[in-house]
């Protein structure tokens, strides 16, 4: 499944890739260690792409009369425009990428908490932050699809948000290849319960565009369907969502289980709406009855499995959920 399912993904390349820091550094991250036999990594470096060698004295954001300038940190030479261009020219090009992960608090890749100075030199920070040039450039450009630096997905949270939008827009970005109506119909069906942990409103939106597919051409029925789909992942599920769908699908054998199979099923909710254990433990249990009662329709729903169960670590559990 997942060898036909292997999203892109641009990254910074001192991440796990290239001694390309200005240091001649390389930057560890076991989160994206794990990815890689899952996913194929466009790399880039924009420093070392405008031109500035390894090592090469650090780079700083300042503001200089209101504006950002993006400029080397002792001899104040600035870069703002060769980057720039750089980043509109590459962008530009790039293709069929399905999520982003840059390096966090760089002048140039960061996407959030960047320094900014006053000037070159030995001067201490101003207090605000702000986005790297090349990492607001990506955010700005690609809208809907997750840009992530690799701090943030040490959190547990972050990561699984991350990597279930990731695989959803690569199945739909496959689809799109060689599209049928039948194909989008089987996946809305696949991924209904996925969609409804996120977003019941554009789960119906979703639903309205596969029902009314008969007074749309095929090409309007997608491009519409993607524009749910992109809204449908704009923020993480919250608890109750989750817990309202579990109980939806608990529902598919409420005839066949025991009063006691039933009563240990809602204690786990409980615990889980504690926060004190994670929704992997859930899921396995519904797994077993899908299994026992052989339930071809829930067999195929994408919320069992939605990224690579390998992604998975073991300190994960109990924690972020």
């Amino acid at each position: 499944m997942w060898d036909e399912c292997r999203p892109r993904i641009l990254l910074s390349r001192c991440i796990e890739h290239d001694h390309c820091r200005f240091n001649g550094g390389i930057v560890s991250s076991q989160e994206i260690k794990n990815l890689k036999p899952f996913v194929e990594f466009v790399t880039v470096c924009p420093e070392v792409a405008v031109g500035l060698s390894v090592p090469r004295e650090a780079i700083r954001m300042i503001k200089k009369n209101g504006k950002k300038h993006l400029v080397w940190s002792l001899s104040g030479k600035d870069i703002t425009q060769d980057m720039k261009d750089f980043s509109e020219r590459y962008l530009k090009d790039l293709e069929d990428i399905d999520g982003a992960v840059l390096k966090s608090r760089s002048p140039t890749c960061g996407i959030k908490d960047v320094k900014i100075y006053p000037t070159a030199g030995k001067v201490a920070a101003l207090g605000e932050k702000t986005e790297g040039m090349f990492g607001g450039a990506v955010a700005d450009f690609f809208q809907d699809i997750p840009v992530e630096d690799e701090g943030r997905l040490t959190n547990f949270r972050i990561r699984e948000h991350f990597y279930t939008r990731i695989f959803a827009h690569r199945r739909f970005a496959d689809l799109k290849k060689n599209p049928t109506m039948a194909k989008l119909v089987d996946f809305h069906t696949r991924h209904k319960y996925l969609f409804m942990i996120y977003s019941q409103k554009e789960l119906r939106h979703a639903g309205r565009v596969v029902a009314g597919h008969s007074k749309r051409t095929l090409g309007t029925a997608l491009e519409e369907y993607e524009d749910a789909l992109n809204n449908i992942f704009l923020k993480p599920p919250r608890r109750p969502s989750v817990i309202n769908v579990l109980m939806h699908i608990m529902g598919y054998f409420s005839k066949q289980l025991s009063p006691e199979e039933k009563a240990f099923f809602l204690d786990q909710l409980e615990l889980y709406r504690e926060e004190k254990i994670p929704l992997s433990s859930l899921l396995l249990i519904l797994r077993s009855w899908i299994i026992r009662f052989n339930n071809d329709y829930l067999k195929k729903q994408i919320v069992f499995e939605p990224y690579p169960r390998e992604l998975v670590t073991i300190s994960d559990s109990g924690k972020g959920r």
